[in-house]
């Protein structure tokens, strides 16, 4: 058995950025900088990248990932899960033969990855007794307890009026998935097929860390904060 299997999920079906996984960033392909990522970290024994796309493939295999097969139809579509698609590669790879003890799920528009948290993922998980699986997060930068709403009438109205008078340093602190990694003991991902196993810790990100992108303008968030850490500020 290996140690790890890291698995780029990276459909091509994006609608409102066009090739998103590949395109452009800082003048290289987005998925470039987590494949590059996890090849300076050293824990993956295997960086495969799972797409339904050839263009895809062909820049992956370009930067030194694998693309052992496509991506089956029922995972290519917008209402697969990634947890589906990281099965499914588990799946395909044991009838190749190969087993792996941990599975390393890396999103392709993350240029803000660093290497090191990976290696410290690793290690979280790999000696925390009970740990199943890691989950890249951040805070909400806002309390979601004072959170509002539009009601039927088209008026503002707190969704949880009992906290008008809390504190905000007073409230539990709040966390979102920071869609950067996920890390796994590859028997709890099979048996749950979840993101989130029974016992998952979190990997805390600051929000300069870390970017979603699904819209232009988190395109361009992602941008800024690449220059902020890597002090490029024309």
């Amino acid at each position: 058995m290996k140690r790890c299997l890291c698995i780029i999920p990276a459909r091509g079906g994006s609608k409102r950025i066009p090739h998103k996984n590949i395109a452009d960033f800082k003048g290289a392909p987005i998925i470039s900088y987590s494949i590059k990522a996890v090849q300076a970290s050293g824990i993956a024994d295997e960086i495969m990248v799972s797409t339904d796309d050839q263009a895809i493939a062909d820049v992956a295999l370009r930067y030194g990932a694998k693309v052992p097969f496509f991506r089956d139809a029922s995972t290519a579509n917008d209402t697969a899960g990634v947890a589906a698609v990281l099965v499914e590669v588990v799946n395909e790879y044991r009838k190749l033969g190969m087993e792996f003890e941990y599975v390393l799920a890396v999103y392709a528009t993350q240029p803000l990855l660093k290497p090191e948290n990976l290696v410290k993922a690793f290690e979280q998980l790999s000696t925390t007794e009970g740990a199943e699986s890691i989950c890249t997060v951040e805070a909400y930068s806002y309390p979601p307890q004072r959170a509002t709403i539009i009601d039927e009438n088209g008026e503002l109205k707190q969704l949880h009026p009992e906290n008008y008078y809390a504190r905000s340093q007073d409230l539990q602190k709040i966390y979102h998935d920071s869609n950067q990694f996920f890390l796994f003991k590859t028997y709890a991902l099979l048996r749950d097929q979840k993101l989130y196993t029974e016992h998952t810790l979190p990997f805390i990100l600051a929000e300069s860390e870390s970017q979603d992108i699904d819209t232009p303008e988190d395109w361009r968030l992602m941008e800024m904060k690449y220059d902020l850490i890597h002090g490029n500020h024309k």
